[in-house]
């Protein structure tokens, strides 16, 4: 018999090994590389808000105008999330993440030579497809490259390149757009992640659980897990344990199976009704505050600390929710950023410095919130349904993002008072804090699924 043949066999649980290492140099890596895709989402996301003064007066057209172009980006997002989250699941993260951040790259440079309205609408329409297919991979390739006493933390953080992204974009503009003008800012928004993408390609792994469950590559999870414990060896007998059953249905259709359609739904909810609010805010609260008798500075220092809160609420959320886990987290959070909403239809007879801190607060809870429901859903779902899970969330999510400065828009033209228009939006924050006290009680979360789901895995080999 030969020495090949005698060789025994070992199984390799993945899982197991990634929680018992630390988060090491290669981890690091993917979370990076992972996390300047996500930076640059929320740059394009927030540029053409910072471009769109100076394209009205250059095209001299109107702010009615320029509404559709706001909302065009969001539509795709929402079809992209919808469409490339499924895609992800059958193909895998990494050829996904890499193309969709090389199709903004194009997209984005392509809108720099853009000349009518017609042509900005369309561009801004197909960059949003794009779009929608970063954040949900993101978040499943971290997620699935983290240590669960970390994940949620990592998840998170990753997430809050999102408002970074934001941020820098105002930056880049305000340097730009007076040296260069706003097509300046359209080309360096394409030539940063077309260089992000060609990293992402010779350096970005694939998901080793969605390899092992998809039976293929096992000599580059070898090698992957090498980066992640030099001391462990694969041979070609190896076996890979992964506790997750393997299913090559439809992955959107699976999302109602084996017990999941009701922590669906609820987690659809919660999306919807957090972005609904945060656009809402995001978009009209300086407005609404200026409306109040605010003057137009302390206006947009009042919107800003809603963005301040929400980048103070992902990094503080995600170790207390690795902890205490998502439901004692996020339930308080949204309650208490609901009465924080509420009492901001106050501010008319509240001090500038109340009126900060009670932004903030609810910028904690529905801006840091919604990285993690992103999170959330990654835990909910298998590997080979994470992707279409985050992405269909994401996804129904966006039409909230989209009704909700439409209805904020409504209401004001119905002559609501401040008072009235907070106390409306703080109902989606309440709401959300019920749903997931709901979504807690779901079969999904109980100690005696996750043991059955456990005994249940079986080792694949390759």
């Amino acid at each position: 018999m030969s020495r090949a043949t005698s060789e025994p066999a070992h199984t390799v649980d993945i899982a197991a090994l990634i929680d018992a290492r630390p988060v090491g140099r290669f981890q690091i890596g993917v979370l990076v590389l992972v996390g300047l895709a996500v930076v640059m989402d929320g740059f394009d996301v927030q540029a053409m808000g910072f471009v769109a003064p100076s394209i009205m007066r250059a095209w001299g057209i109107s702010r009615a105008a320029m509404g559709p172009v706001f909302g065009a980006s969001l539509i795709g997002m929402l079809v992209g999330a919808l469409v490339l989250g499924p895609v992800a699941d059958r193909v895998g993260r990494r050829p996904v993440l890499i193309g969709a951040t090389a199709f903004l790259a194009v997209c984005m440079l392509a809108t720099a030579f853009a000349s009518t309205l017609a042509q900005l609408l369309t561009l801004r329409l197909i960059t949003g497809l794009g779009l929608g297919g970063i954040m949900g991979n993101a978040i499943a390739l971290v997620s699935e490259y983290s240590p669960a006493r970390k994940r949620a933390t990592l998840m998170m953080w990753v997430s809050c390149g999102f408002t970074g992204g934001a941020v820098f974009g105002g930056v880049i503009s305000a340097v730009l757009i007076p040296i260069a003008g706003w097509h300046a800012v359209f080309l360096f928004g394409g030539l940063i992640p077309l260089v992000i993408a060609a990293t992402m390609y010779f350096y970005l792994p694939e998901s080793m659980q969605f390899l092992v469950l998809k039976q293929k590559q096992t000599d580059r999870v070898a090698a992957w897990l090498h980066r992640i414990a030099p001391d462990m060896r694969c041979g070609p007998h190896t076996r890979y344990r992964v506790h997750e059953p393997v299913n090559h249905g439809a992955p959107v259709r699976a999302l109602f199976e084996t017990g999941r359609a009701r922590a669906t739904v609820l987690l659809w909810a919660v999306n919807f009704m957090n972005l609904l609010n945060l656009f809402f805010l995001a978009n009209w609260l300086p407005t609404i505050v200026t409306d109040a008798g605010y003057s137009v500075s302390s206006a947009a220092l009042v919107g800003t600390m809603l963005q301040v809160g929400g980048v103070v609420g992902t990094i503080v959320m995600g170790p207390l929710i690795d902890r205490w886990g998502f439901f004692r987290v996020l339930a308080p959070c949204y309650l208490i950023a609901g009465l924080a909403i509420a009492a901001t239809g106050h501010a008319a007879q509240m001090p500038l410095a109340l009126t900060l801190a009670v932004v903030a607060i609810s910028g904690f809870g529905i801006v840091g919130g919604q990285p993690a429901n992103n999170s959330l859903a990654a835990t909910v779902y298998p590997t080979y349904l994470r992707a279409t899970g985050i992405g269909w969330a994401l996804g129904v999510g966006r039409a909230g993002s989209i009704l909700g400065p439409v209805v904020a828009g409504t209401l004001m033209q119905l002559h609501w008072l401040p008072t009235s228009l907070f106390l409306a939006a703080a109902v989606p924050a309440l709401m959300s804090c019920v749903v997931l006290i709901v979504l807690s009680r779901d079969k999904l979360f109980s100690p005696a699924s996750e043991a059955a789901s456990a005994r249940n895995a079986k080792p694949l080999s390759p």
